[in-house]
């Protein structure tokens, strides 16, 4: 193994030959670095393996070692026949981490995770209220007629669910709100199917729904942040419901 830097052409990362016994790990750290850099961006495709490992002149095993602890951080994705490639690591690396908190803490990290939108999704709602536009007003109110329409079929009514509370996100106008929620979002989808059977759980949502859209409608943000109180109270009383009741299939009505 040499000492000196891997230089590549073009604009493609420089690489340092790596020393000591946990190799993978400063393969991990270069990468890392180009990935905040901005040398390797989301759809930047790494090299194979057997260049990654001459570039960085170490053994193949050690870039696969490095390879899956990226993947473990949602940094890289690995397609079969396709190769590996920069994921867009805001919203994937913190939905990768919150997941891991929720498999290790189970129902304690989903009480977590509840105390959390608590925090978060009144405010979103009353900066929603002041900085909507008219057009994801108009989302906001076709999934509120979804959910309508969709008492009886947990999957249309939670895709609209979320699209309802993304919608107040991307109004919110910052885009750190919308990735974090969308993370947070996401990982509950299999809580709301939990809890989509517990009874009169879609009716109540719907209801919430309607009163927090109204509020934004109105743009009275103080109106807005209570209601959406009101809201995610109601979710995890649901959701208390339905842990209660387990085994279900079936999910909040958030």
């Amino acid at each position: 193994m040499t000492n000196a830097p891997l230089a590549t052409p073009g604009d493609k990362p420089v690489y340092k030959a790596v020393r000591t016994s946990r190799l993978y790990e400063q393969i991990v750290q270069q990468i890392e670095d180009s990935i905040l850099k901005g040398v390797l961006k989301p759809g930047d495709q790494l090299p194979a393996e057997r260049e990654l490992a001459l570039r960085f002149g170490v053994s193949r095993t050690a870039v696969r070692e490095a390879v899956k602890a990226l993947r473990e951080k949602g940094l890289v994705e690995a397609y079969s026949g396709k190769g590996t490639f920069i994921t867009n690591g805001t919203s994937q690396a913190i939905r990768q981490s919150l997941d891991l908190l929720i498999r290790i803490g189970q129902n304690e990290g989903a009480l977590h995770l509840s105390e959390l939108r608590l925090i978060l999704e009144p405010e979103i709602a009353g900066l929603a209220s002041k900085r909507i536009e008219d057009q994801l007003l108009a989302t906001m109110r076709e999934a509120v007629a979804t959910m309508d329409r969709s008492l009886h079929d947990p999957e249309a009514y939670i895709e609209a669910d979320l699209d309802f509370h993304l919608a107040l996100a991307e109004a919110a106008g910052n885009p750190l709100i919308l990735s974090l929620l969308d993370s947070i979002v996401g990982l509950l989808r299999e809580q709301r199917m939990r809890i989509f059977a517990v009874d009169g759980g879609p009716e109540r949502g719907q209801f919430h729904h309607k009163r927090i859209l109204a509020a934004v409608e109105r743009r009275d943000a103080d109106a807005a942040r209570e209601l959406m109180r009101d809201h995610l109270r109601q979710v995890g009383e649901d959701s208390q419901d339905s842990s209660s009741n387990e085994p279900a299939s079936a999910s909040p009505a958030s």
